[in-house]
């Protein structure tokens, strides 16, 4: 019997499967990658009497990767809340699928481990951009959330790239060191390198979004093209949940520059954290939730055409 780890590669991801491999210890073949490549399952090759856990990987841009690995008699347990319906009713499927907008991967494995890692699933909610979240589940805790905060952003933006040559670390060393400690707090008294490493590569990052062009601002959408650069990369995700945070009432697009078109990264509003995954889904290589949705290609060509339903789909 072989065991196989398919995760995301952000916040949510690694740390939902830190919290997992805590309470549950095995040796697991890894698969992830940069947090927009998401197909993981074509990567899995699993037979009869395997396990395939998968977390924070939708399941609409995996379907048939699904069902192939199920069909081959290998029993799959799925942690996730973005886009999936239909979920699939199968006898080697479970499922532990919520895609309400107030909610992330980690904290259904924290539900699915009675809490037993909540700095761990906390400083995950604060790193996918649920920062009210992350407060309310740690308010009868003693819990240094300024520090967990900054935690779960850095791993988050470590997350973001064309390519994992952009990433400072790859998701699955990041995991290997990160599993080895028992909560967020214990891992940052003892990687102090590590974390130095990633904030010092954020704040660099950070100043290079004053080169970006605003391309509508109204009061109720912003959108924003970065330029072709690594820094844009890493940081097209982020920026956009800065700017929600910043101004709730409004939605956001963070475009960055890329051959022949966009990679773009779309938040909805605070207030109403509906509709970034239907819209999305309405060009090719679309995805995600409905409260922050991505598309990895948007041809220059469509650019126009985006920006028009970006502003009727909010």
């Amino acid at each position: 019997m072989a065991d196989f780890d398919v995760f995301n590669g952000d916040a949510d991801g690694i740390i939902s499967l830190v919290q997992l491999r805590l309470a549950e210890p095995r040796e697991a073949q890894l698969v992830t990658g940069r947090k927009r490549d998401i197909e993981l399952l074509k990567r899995v090759d699993a037979g009869q009497g395997d396990r395939v856990t998968v977390l924070d990987v939708s399941l609409s841009r995996n379907r048939d990767s699904l069902e192939r690995i199920l069909t081959a008699g290998a029993g799959v347990y799925y942690f996730d809340h973005h886009h999936a319906d239909p979920i699939p009713s199968h006898e080697y499927l479970e499922t532990f699928i919520d895609t309400s907008p107030e909610m992330c991967t980690a904290l259904l494995v924290d539900d699915y481990l009675g809490e037993a890692y909540r700095a761990w699933a906390v400083t995950a909610a604060f790193g996918d951009n649920f920062p009210a979240l992350a407060r309310q589940k740690a308010a009868h805790l003693d819990l240094p959330l300024e520090s967990l905060e900054r935690l779960g952003l850095l791993i988050n933006y470590n997350g973001y790239g064309a390519d994992l040559s952009d990433l400072h670390f790859h998701p699955e060393a990041l995991f290997r060191e990160l599993v080895r400690f028992e909560t967020p707090m214990k891992f940052l008294s003892a990687k102090t390198g590590i974390f130095a490493q990633l904030e010092a590569g954020y704040e660099a990052d950070l100043g290079a979004m004053a080169e970006g062009s605003v391309v509508l601002e109204t009061e109720s959408h912003y959108a924003v093209i970065l330029p072709d650069a690594a820094s844009s990369r890493r940081m097209s995700g982020l920026h956009g949940n800065e700017l929600a945070q910043t101004n709730p009432e409004r939605a956001h697009a963070v475009l960055t520059q890329k051959s022949g078109g966009f990679l773009v990264s779309l938040r909805a509003p605070l207030s109403n954290r509906q509709g970034a995954d239907d819209l999305a889904m309405q060009f090719e290589t679309g995805g995600g939730r409905s409260a922050a949705a991505g598309i990895n290609h948007l041809p220059e060509g469509d650019l126009d055409t985006f920006l028009k339903a970006f502003q009727g789909a909010f």
